[in-house]
């Protein structure tokens, strides 16, 4: 009779035939085997110097106004806005974003107090400059903030006129270079804006202002806190007219490069988390200086679920920017700001 091999008993570890071996040669996993050397390895890696942290600055004095729909996010009163700032730059944060909050009564259908001198923004400018010189100021360069009926542009009827706004937000971008701004950032998304800024800053001898171009901003459901923060939200209608739709990305190449074609020396992708594939299509195409926008909706998202158990903050948060910035974001605006560099410092 012809034997047979026995089986094996239940539980029985199965020896490994010659021709299994495992491939030594072949092993990633040596590569994660401690903290230190997967910090020396890793691809991406974050950095302060390239976190925004945006600040919204408001009338009065030793206002410090949490806004609920974003958890330690505040409403500040230039003192405080100074105050902020500096502490940010303690914390390795070298540049600041800032946006501005009139009183309603100051507000009028063509945002006048946008280009004010005394507005809150300008004031802003002027304290953190004498306070901390050495902190990167940009400025959001919009109307929404300052016009009655919250819209980006002035309003004819129920239509946003394009150049008569693209004058305004020129003669704004001017008025925060003559307060001491670094960058000017205009986020209205008006045909021509740029070329009309860098214009009328060269006109003005603000050649060495630089601009942070809002190239790529999409009409997205992810900026209803940031509206609660700026009080801009529009009195009717909406912003589709101006603001992308997200289903495109191709537009989004179309827009980066006109704008670069009239000045800018910054696009920004705006949101963030949520069109990684358009900041990474902007960045290969392109290869300019690259900033994205993690809005308040998104952060908003990470504290509501934080709050709930859900998550752990400190490690989505750094998941969140890392994957930003793998995408291919030089530059992260984002209300975390302050605690990354903290974590990165």
């Amino acid at each position: 009779m012809t034997a047979t091999a026995a089986s094996s008993p239940p539980g029985a570890a199965r020896k490994r035939a010659p021709d299994e071996t495992l491939d030594l040669r072949r092993r990633p996993r040596r590569l994660r085997r401690s903290a230190a050397i997967r910090g020396m390895v890793r691809e991406t890696r974050l950095s302060p110097e390239g976190l925004v942290y945006p600040l919204f600055v408001c009338e009065g004095e030793g206002v410090r106004r949490e806004v609920p729909s974003m958890p330690g996010v505040y409403q500040l009163s230039v003192d405080q806005a100074v105050a902020e700032t500096a502490a940010a730059a303690g914390d390795g944060v070298r540049s600041v974003l800032l946006f501005g909050l009139p009183h309603d009564e100051d507000k009028d259908e063509i945002g006048s107090p946008a280009d004010d001198p005394g507005a809150p923004v300008q004031a802003a400018i002027r304290a953190i400059k004498d306070e901390t010189p050495d902190v990167l100021v940009v400025t959001d360069v919009c109307l929404c903030e300052y016009t009655s009926h919250g819209h980006c542009g002035i309003v004819d009827g129920d239509v946003i006129v394009n150049d008569a706004t693209v004058d305004r937000l020129a003669r704004t971008a001017v008025s925060h270079a003559e307060a001491g701004a670094d960058v000017v950032a205009p986020s209205d998304m008006m045909d021509g804006r740029v070329g009309a800024i860098r214009e009328a800053l060269d006109a003005a001898r603000f050649a060495d202002v630089a601009i942070m171009s809002y190239a790529a901003k999409y009409c997205s459901a992810y900026y209803g806190p940031f509206r609660d923060a700026a009080d801009s939200a529009p009195a009717f209608g909406d912003r589709r007219t101006h603001q992308m739709d997200p289903a495109n990305v191709e537009e989004a190449l179309r827009e980066v490069a006109l704008d670069l074609e009239e000045g800018a020396d910054i696009v920004m992708v705006k949101p963030a988390l949520h069109y990684l594939d358009v900041i990474a299509r902007v960045k290969e195409e392109f290869g300019c200086p690259t900033a994205a926008y993690h809005v308040s909706g998104e952060y908003a998202m990470l504290k509501a679920a934080a709050r709930n158990g859900w998550l752990d903050e400190e490690r989505a948060m750094r998941e969140v920017l890392t994957a930003i910035t793998r995408a291919g974001a030089d530059i992260v605006i984002t209300y975390y700001a302050r605690v990354a560099a903290r974590l990165l410092g």
